[in-house]
């Protein structure tokens, strides 16, 4: 009786030194971005840095605020397109979808989630990249000649071929999660709501999204830290020309994954480069985790509201 009662004790020290282990490896990165950073954060100010796309490392001038506007635009026209398209998507698969077609297509999906961002980014270069300079363009241009559709960029490499593939990448994945969660509801509670009288859509739309709402939001902020993230894609179809601040979707955008990629291990002679590129990736870390505790905060909120 003691040995068992000291294997389970042992086992649970171990187990939680691991998870203190675990939760503090994102401290340990987000210090080691910050210690390697802070020469130019002393060289300059957070202001200077934040606010700033004045990017010319030679001349000592590190803006970023252009990296981080080109960051938000790819992965807000991701959001927009993604989390309408997985979620209806996986309405289909959970509640209307013969049960043979569902077991063709969900391989499919498993399929689309694994193929690698190299193989995206060439199909965004063949494909998204005319698409956008040679249809989206012309026709958004012509009839809506403002802010954020007019552009004079031709190429097609912009934040909206960007934020679809990104979209393309991302949208599998979480119709996986979302249509796991829906089916993972008690077919009672369908069967209740439809002897009260309602349709099948009434019951998908007041019953099942209501109960699934947590799940879904969950699989929302893992596509979201996923399209955060991103570069190799995205770096072959956004253009990442230095340019300040995207005033269109249209216009080229350079993200930080794609800066941090592209420019790390080069230039390294020009003074403060590297601690730039280290600042970077801090903001990147500070963005991503920033989003996920908003999006989790709002998890919760749903996960009390329906105790």
């Amino acid at each position: 009786m003691d040995i068992r009662h000291w294997k389970d004790l042992l086992a649970r020290r171990l187990m939680f030194l691991l998870c203190v282990f675990v939760l503090s490896l994102l401290f340990c990165i987000a210090w080691g971005l910050y210690h390697k950073a802070s020469p130019v954060l002393a060289a300059g100010s957070w202001q200077a840095i934040l606010f700033s796309s004045d990017w010319h490392p030679s001349q000592g001038r590190f803006g970023l605020a252009g990296f981080i506007t080109g960051t938000l635009w790819v992965t807000g026209l991701a959001v927009v397109v993604a989390v309408p398209l997985s979620l209806l998507t996986a309405i289909f698969l959970a509640e209307y979808c013969p049960v043979r077609l569902r077991d063709v297509i969900k391989p499919v999906m498993e399929l689309l989630a694994g193929i690698s961002p190299v193989v995206y980014g060439v199909w965004g270069v063949l494909v998204v990249v005319p698409l956008v300079r040679d249809h989206l363009m012309p026709f958004f241009s012509g009839r809506f000649p403002f802010f954020p559709f007019a552009s004079d960029n031709y190429t097609g490499f912009s934040a909206l071929a960007g934020g679809l593939v990104l979209a393309v990448m991302v949208t599998p994945f979480m119709i996986s999660l979302m249509e796991e969660v829906m089916r993972g509801i008690p077919f009672g509670v369908r069967e209740s709501s439809l002897a009260l009288g309602a349709t099948s859509w009434q019951t998908t739309k007041k019953v099942i999204l209501k109960k699934a709402a947590p799940g879904i939001v969950a699989a929302v902020i893992l596509g979201l830290s996923r399209a955060i993230g991103e570069t190799m894609a995205v770096l072959m179809v956004a253009g990442c020309a230095l340019q300040g601040f995207p005033r269109s979707i249209f216009d080229t955008t350079y993200p930080l994954p794609a800066l941090i990629a592209n420019t790390y291990g080069e230039m390294m002679s020009v003074p403060l480069y590297d601690a730039a590129i280290m600042l970077a990736a801090l903001i990147l870390l500070i963005i991503t985790v920033v989003f996920n505790m908003a999006a989790w905060g709002i998890l919760l909120h749903l996960e009390r509201r329906e105790t």
